[in-house]
C-alpha cells in the first residue's frame, strides 16, 4: 500500500477511535489483516461460544478459519438445517462477528438488513460484538455513510444473494418496496450504555462492501 494512503489511514483511524470511545465502544486499528486477525482473537477468549451474521470481512482477514481450527464453539448457521434456531443462539453467545455497512469519522455504526438476525444482535443479546472494518467503509457523516449503505453494500449484496430487486439491476438504490429488498431495517449504534460490550477493528485495508 502507498505509503501516504497508509498514513491517511493511521490518521483517520485515530479520530474514528477517539469517536468511539467518547460514546462507550473501544476502538483498534489494525495496519494489516493478519494483525486485525490476531487482535480480534485477543479479544475472543478460548471457550467462547462466536456466531456471526454476513460479516464477509471476518473471512477475509482470516478470522472465522482461525475460530473454526481452534478451541472455540463456532456457530456457522450455514451447517444447520433449521437456519432459525442457529440465528437464534447468536442473542446468547458470548461474542458475536459483525461488519459495518459504513461508519463515520466521529465513531457512528450504521448497518441494513433483510431479515435483521445481524442488526438485532448487534443491538441486544450476546454478551461481547466484535466489528472487523476495513477503511474503506468510514464515510464524513451519518448522512454519508447511510448514502454507502444504501447505494453501495445493498445493491452489491443485493446482486451477491441473486435478488430480484432495483438496485441488483441498477446498482443503485431506488427506494423499493420489493419482497426481496434488503433494506427492511437500519440501524445507526451512536453509542453503547455497556461499557465493553462492542469493540471495533479498524483495518488498513479494503473490506467486505
Amino acid at each position: 500500500m502507498n505509503d501516504n494512503i497508509f498514513k491517511r489511514n493511521e490518521l483517520l483511524a485515530e479520530k474514528v477511535i477517539n469517536g468511539l470511545k467518547s460514546r462507550n465502544m473501544t476502538g483498534y486499528y489494525a495496519k494489516d489483516k493478519d494483525e486485525a486477525k490476531k487482535l480480534a482473537l485477543s479479544l475472543i477468549p478460548e471457550g467462547s461460544s462466536v456466531t456471526m451474521g454476513g460479516a464477509m470481512s471476518a473471512h477475509e482477514i482470516g478470522l472465522v478459519t482461525a475460530l473454526k481450527n481452534g478451541n472455540y464453539n463456532f456457530i456457522d448457521r450455514d451447517e444447520y438445517e433449521d437456519k432459525r434456531a442457529a440465528m437464534l443462539m447468536a442473542y446468547d453467545a458470548d461474542v458475536f462477528l459483525a461488519s459495518a455497512n459504513a461508519m463515520t469519522e466521529d465513531g457512528i455504526i450504521v448497518n441494513i438488513d433483510g431479515n435483521s438476525n445481524r442488526v438485532s444482535a448487534i443491538a441486544q443479546g450476546p454478551k461481547k460484538v466484535v466489528f472487523i472494518v476495513g477503511m474503506n467503509k468510514v464515510c464524513n457523516d451519518v448522512d454519508g455513510a447511510m448514502k454507502r449503505a444504501r447505494n453501495v453494500a445493498a445493491p452489491i449484496n443485493a446482486q451477491r444473494f441473486g435478488l430480484n430487486t432495483p438496485c441488483a439491476k441498477t446498482g443503485a438504490c431506488m427506494d423499493c418496496k420489493s419482497p426481496d429488498t434488503i433494506c427492511c431495517q437500519f440501524l445507526i449504534t451512536r453509542f453503547s450504555r455497556h461499557e465493553g460490550r462492542i469493540h471495533v477493528i479498524l483495518v488498513n485495508d479494503s473490506l467486505g462492501f
